[in-house]
């Protein structure tokens, strides 16, 4: 019998095995999937430090209208997945209220503050192939109008002297030295300069399952059915055997409530999906930094294998067929910036990420069971808390003091606990 069952072989299975190792603990790993191809593949490559404030749903008239519409690009919705969504949606938008919203900032600061400590220590652990997909340039924040580049700069400074984030203000001249290639339309940009950015996030994710398996990982790749407890631990079938542990991890991310909801825990989950897309770019144009469009909802980032644009938030059911109806207006609008080339992909990347309610995730004993653990919930920020979420189940596993306080994310605030 393993120490321990991991389920879900992105980047925060795979951290969390790396933790417990390091622990003495015996682990196996387990995916359908290879490691690190689902949403830990398909994100905009930050390490996002400055991240401290989740993405609130939004309360303003014009922007409510412009999504219940299809106007909006940053957000859309598939309207035959309403009725199941609503339920989670109406919760995310009463938790997302300024007094509501204040407390979750809170909270969830000190996790987004572990997210470069975290992500630093995997990386030298990695190794030099690693090390070089890293940029600790930071990214840029762009706005295409003064006043909205004024109003931010002002949310920025607050979070300067609240939360020790740094940034540099860069007007259009600035700006336009930095990236000499962006065609214009930009009155500036805030250069946040603690974040690191990836230029490949699946390779990253490989380097560190390269580490997990140096560790005395073992992987087993296949679906797990009907895990379960006995006595003394945890039981599951994967392609016909069966694997037994002392203790199980659920690090499913959108699949999770498969796995969950016949243990007796139905939560509050819903996805918000996102597509991306790589372009090439003329010979000698160059984008050197990721450049985020708030003001259409997109971002666009130099990665190995092109030019990536990942899109804003598709509210749908998770395996519902692709509308990749956002990244078209994404790349029009982008453009409008940047001589992007013509498209490398055969056709868009659809991914899912993974979202509670209250915008903060879920890293936590399952409080029904003994020996289970729960790693789920990131949104927007999976790849950025994977480290860190790895770090804190090892150490509630182990028994050790958590380097943060893990309360806020216990799975029983779900369910009146």
């Amino acid at each position: 019998m393993d120490d321990v069952i991991i389920l879900g072989a992105g980047i925060v299975g795979i951290a969390t095995g790396i933790h417990l190792l390091r622990r003495g603990q015996t682990v196996i790993l387990v995916d359908k999937n290879e490691p690190g191809h689902e949403t830990s593949f398909g994100n905009a490559g930050i390490i996002q430090r400055e991240g401290v404030r989740p993405h609130a749903f939004p309360r303003d008239l014009q922007t409510l209208l412009q999504v219940g519409l299809h106007l909006s690009t940053a957000a859309r919705y598939e309207p035959l997945a309403l009725p199941k969504l609503a339920p989670p949606l109406l919760r995310y938008w009463w938790e997302s209220s300024p007094e509501h919203y204040r407390k979750v900032v809170q909270s969830y600061a000190p996790l987004i503050g572990r997210s470069i400590v975290t992500h630093s220590d995997l990386i030298e652990a990695a190794g030099p192939e690693a090390e070089k997909l890293i940029s600790r340039y930071g990214w840029h924040l762009a706005f295409r109008s003064p006043d909205k580049l004024e109003k931010e700069v002002g949310k920025a400074q607050g979070d300067h002297d609240q939360f020790g984030i740094g940034f540099e203000v860069l007007d259009w001249p600035a700006l336009k030295a930095v990236e000499p290639n962006l065609i214009g339309g930009l009155a500036g940009a805030i250069h946040w300069t603690d974040p690191w950015t990836v230029k490949d996030p699946g390779a990253l994710v490989a380097e560190y399952f390269k580490l997990f398996l140096k560790l005395g990982g073992r992987f087993r790749r296949g679906v797990a059915k009907g895990l379960s407890e006995e006595a003394g631990g945890w039981t599951a079938s994967v392609e016909g055997q069966t694997i037994r542990a002392r203790q199980a991890v659920i690090a499913l991310g959108p699949w999770a409530p498969d796995v969950l909801e016949p243990l007796g825990y139905r939560l509050p989950l819903f996805v918000k999906r996102g597509y991306h897309m790589h372009y090439g770019s003329g010979e000698g144009v160059v984008l050197n930094h990721l450049l985020l469009d708030p003001e259409v909802g997109y971002a666009m980032a130099p990665m190995a294998r092109g030019i990536r644009i990942t899109t804003g938030a598709e509210f749908a059911e998770r395996d519902a067929a692709p509308t990749p109806v956002q990244l078209a207006k994404a790349e029009k609008a982008a453009r409008e910036l940047f001589p992007l080339g013509q498209r490398l992909d055969p056709q868009p990347w659809k991914g899912a990420r993974p979202c509670t309610p209250d915008m903060m995730p879920i890293i936590s004993k399952a409080p029904k069971h003994e020996g289970l653990f729960v790693g789920i919930g990131h949104a927007h920020h999976g790849f950025t808390l994977g480290p860190a979420t790895g770090e804190l189940l090892a150490q509630m596993m182990t028994g050790e003091a958590t380097a943060i306080d893990v309360n806020p994310f216990r799975m029983g605030r779900f369910m009146g606990a």
